[in-house]
């Protein structure tokens, strides 16, 4: 029996072979979760769970980003062999411990992971700074919260000798990012690097890869667009090559510092999100002696907007059928595939 989500992946797999693909898999394109919440939403709403690393084999991925549904051997076993036959590589998110009591259940996930055979770890620890966050204090408290929970997980780490990828979330800037992993220096601990995410900080894109480039372990593949609105710019994920980032050069740059380096596609189909630099509120968290946004980077940024932004409306999901919203995410990651085939792709 053909079940609906066999059928929507097959749906999209012809939506791909209709654009000339091959079924040979990419070896070093992968997928993130994040990056199909149309496709995730409609199997919760069927009381399924999406599987992401089925639906990446099929789309031709060579890595896939998940989590663990369960440390049990019988759900590990399973994982690692369907990684395995399909000749795929995994990188798991394990999370991380909040505090001491949580270092056990962290450990036991880190061991899962190394059972499973994952190349790496993935970790987003914080939300939007400029959304969550009314204070510098506020932010100090985080940050501090961020650097304990680390603490704790390094020794877990080296002991099983895996690295966590500490995604560049919208939380920090990548300088700070980075002087807080060189003050640690763990080679068990890295960077998840996401293509777009700081340019919510008004970073320019080459700024946060030359900072964060020597702790990188895998990334979040995306191209971002920008737009203004009132108090300040959107920002939207769209497909591969049809934003604002120099792609081939970034990937160029990643690749001489790790030829093999996963780069799982994460466009996220959803409306634009609002960067509201010209509020009080943006800016509650940045101090020139802590936390500097220097007023350069600003400029920088809204020149950005006014010279590359869209003219055309952002993607949006508001007023689109749950149906036209599935297709929309199917179009922009088949468009975004095909980029990387053309331009990204590479042997190993």
């Amino acid at each position: 029996m053909i079940t609906r989500r066999t059928a929507l992946t097959v749906t999209a797999g012809a939506f791909l072979a209709g654009r000339g693909f091959s079924a040979e898999a990419m070896r070093n394109i992968g997928g993130a979760p994040a990056g199909f919440p149309i496709r995730t939403r409609a199997a919760r709403g069927r009381g399924e769970t999406f599987d992401v690393v089925e639906h990446c084999h099929e789309l031709g991925l060579g890595v896939v980003e998940t989590r663990l549904s369960s440390t049990e051997p019988a759900a590990i076993g399973a994982l690692r062999r369907r990684i395995e036959d399909w000749g795929m590589r995994l990188i798991l998110d394990v999370g991380y411990p909040r505090d001491e009591a949580g270092v056990a259940e962290f450990e036991a996930r880190v061991k899962a992971a190394k059972e499973c055979g994952a190349v790496s770890l993935h970790a987003a620890m914080t939300g939007r700074r400029y959304e969550d966050l009314d204070s510098l204090d506020a932010f100090k408290r985080d940050f501090a919260r961020c650097r304990n929970s680390i603490a704790l997980a390094e020794p877990v780490l080296r002991r099983h000798r895996i690295r966590l990828g500490i995604e560049n979330h919208k939380g920090w800037r990548s300088a700070e990012q980075a002087a807080w992993l060189r003050s640690v220096g763990s080679e068990w601990l890295g960077v998840h690097f996401d293509f777009g995410n700081n340019i919510s900080l008004c970073e320019d894109p080459a700024e946060t890869l030359r900072n964060l480039l020597p702790f990188a372990v895998a990334c979040h593949l995306k191209d971002m667009a920008v737009a203004p609105y009132e108090d300040g710019f959107l920002l939207s994920e769209v497909a591969l090559g049809e934003g604002v980032l120099d792609l081939p050069a970034m990937v160029a740059a990643l690749r001489a510092h790790d030829p093999r380096i996963p780069l799982d596609l994460e466009i996220i189909t959803r409306d634009p999100l609002k960067i509201p630099v010209f509020t009080d509120k943006y800016w509650a968290t940045f101090d020139d002696s802590f936390s500097p946004l220097p007023g350069r980077d600003l400029a920088r940024t809204l020149v950005l907007v006014r010279k590359r932004g869209w003219t055309k409306p952002l993607p949006h999901l508001a007023g689109l059928t749950p149906a036209q919203q599935l297709a929309e995410e199917d179009a922009g990651i088949g468009r975004s595939l095909e980029y990387a085939r053309k331009h990204l792709d590479a042997p190993g």
